[in-house]
Parts: structure tokens; sequence; C-alpha cells
């Protein structure tokens, strides 16, 4: 029988409900050293997290992480709070010998990461930042296209993430648009991804340059208990203290150059987030958009048969096929059984 580790998660809105379907469904299709048991979950509004845990099956409530972090039951704490908490929570656990996992961006600043990362080393316990991207099937299957040479040697690197769901000037001032509370905006929200995505492909980054901008300077001050998605506001008006958008230039280590783009400001896209990698032997593409495909450019192929090849990533012949089933694709075909 597989051990047990006991999870704790401190946070119950909208990155909450996506922790908890992962916790509740991991096991069912990964066969793990340690499974998963959602022993308590944690947030400020008492009947807020009493309706959570009923719902999604986390056995118990607190409504102070400091209890949370001090329970002998509990082994892993899951911090999925806005992000001027994080540093807090994090500290907490791990000087009470709990193992963190932390939602990004990590912290509000590089000093709140640095304390994180020495109170985690200090404690000997272990912590990731979820960068879950990196986790997608075809994402892992770019790295092992990456790793056994088939595009050589790496020039460029074009990332973006795109979307739109702010550009209406009478969306409310929530608070991913609050410095206090949020840090930054479109880059440590979306950036964060396509960064980590490019580390996790690429390698790491050595020199930066880039911008960013804020739109729409004030927004209507949101009511209070109102969820983000509820876009509910009051008549007065507060201002605007994160970016909009960000975009940077970048060089890494290897000597590839990349181009990152940054955006909740473009009609259209609702989770655009996309890299592609160019290389001496071919080039690689990924859309979140299209979750288990990938595009494939072979330079060696024939002339007059060049272009790109779409992959889907969780065809039987992949590894991911055993825990996935079927490939999901657009077709409104059905599978036969």
């Amino acid at each position: 029988m597989a051990k047990q580790i006991n999870v704790g998660m401190v946070g119950y809105q909208f990155m909450g409900k996506a922790h908890s379907n992962a916790w509740y469904d991991t096991a069912k299709f990964f066969d793990l050293k340690a499974v998963p048991v959602m022993k308590a979950i944690c947030g400020r509004t008492e009947s807020g997290v009493r309706a959570m845990a009923q719902k999604w099956g986390w056995q118990s409530v607190e409504t102070d992480y400091r209890k949370l972090v001090a329970r002998d039951d509990i082994d892993l704490i899951d911090i999925t709070t806005p992000n001027s908490s994080h540093k807090d929570i994090a500290v907490a656990a791990a000087k009470a010998g709990k193992h963190v996992a932390c939602e990004k961006p990590l912290a509000m600043n590089v000093k709140e990461a640095l304390e994180m990362v020495r109170a985690v080393k200090q404690a000997g316990v272990k912590h990731m930042v979820w960068h879950n991207y990196r986790r997608v099937p075809a994402v892992a299957l770019a790295k092992q296209i990456i790793e056994e040479g088939r595009i050589g040697r790496i020039f460029h690197v074009r990332a973006v993430y795109l979307q739109d769901w702010i550009i209406d000037p009478k969306f409310p001032l929530a608070w991913r648009l609050r410095k206090e509370v949020a840090g930054s905006g479109a880059h440590g929200d979306l950036n964060a991804h396509i960064i980590d995505l490019s580390r996790y492909l690429v390698g790491e980054i050595d020199e930066v340059v880039g911008l960013k901008e804020t739109f729409i300077k004030e927004r209507p001050l949101q009511l209070s208990g109102a969820a983000i998605s509820a876009g509910k506001a009051s008549r007065k008006k507060g201002k605007v203290t994160v970016d909009d958008a960000a975009l940077f230039l970048a060089r890494f280590e290897s000597g590839a150059v990349g181009s990152f783009e940054a955006t909740r400001f473009a009609h259209g896209h609702k989770n655009d987030e996309q890299i592609e990698i160019n290389g001496s032997k071919g080039s690689l593409v990924f859309n979140f958009e299209r979750m288990n495909e990938l595009q494939l450019f072979n330079a060696s192929d024939p002339k007059h048969v060049q272009g790109f090849t779409l992959i889907k990533a969780t065809d039987g012949c992949h590894p991911t096929w055993a825990r996935t089933g079927p490939p999901v694709t657009s077709s409104a075909t059905s599978t036969p059984s």
C-alpha cells in the first residue's frame, strides 16, 4: 500500500478549486509513492471554507493558517492565496517542518522570495512552485525532442501569453490589479509561466531589457466580497497600480535570444499561451489553447514535403496514453467503445 501525505491547503477561491480538483484526481491517473489525503482546507471566511470543504471532500477546516501549519496531522502546505500572503504562510510552514507547495508568482519581490528559499532550505523540507504547464504532455514531448537534438542548436525563443479579461474599463479594481496585494500585473501573473517554460525547455536567462504599460489607470472599486469574475463594482474609482502588459527581450546563457510578451488586453485571446523555439535543424510550436498538440518543423525533410507537422501528444505511442486514455481532439466524432 502506498504511503499517504496529508495536505493542508490555504485558500479556497479560484485556484483553490483548481488545486482541490488536482488533489482529488491525481492518484487516479498516476502511480504515486505518496497518495495525497485532503486533510484540511483553510480560509478566513468560515462559511465559505466549510462550503468548499463539503463540496470538494476536504476532511476538516481552519480559519487561521497558523493553526493549520501547527497541526501534527499535516505534512504539506499548499498555498493558493493572493500573492501578498505567500511569504508569511510559506515561512511559517517551513518552520513547522511542513513541505511547501506555493502558487506563482512565488513572492511580491526578490527579497521575499529569498527569505522563503532560506526558510525551506534551513528546515530541510521539500518545496516547489506550481508551474503546472511543465506537466502538459505536449510540453513534455517538446522537452524530449529538444534533448534528442532534433531541432539542433537553439537560436530563438518567441513566447507570448495573451488574455483579454480586463479590457473593459468598467471591470472593477480586483486584487490582481493592486500592487500591495498582487506585487505585479501581467508580468508576474502571465510572463511567469512563459519564463518558466523557456527555462525548462531552453535553459537559464542571462540578460533582459523590457518595458511595461498600464493602459487603464483607474477602475471602479470592487464591492466587498465580490469575486474577481463577478464584475460588481461601486461608482467610486481607485488607481490601478500594476502593469496591464509587459514585454521584454532576453539573452539565454546558451547564446539563444528570446522575446516575451504578456498582456490582458488582447481581444479574442482567453488563455493563449504560446512558445515557439527555432533551432538549426527545425522549429517547435506549442499553444496551450490547443494543449494536446505540438507542431514540429524538420529542416532535413525533402524540400517538396517540408512544413510544420501536427503531433497529437496524447496518441497511443506517447507515454501519457496510459493515463489519459483516447486522445482529446477538436473533432466532433465519437470514439468507438
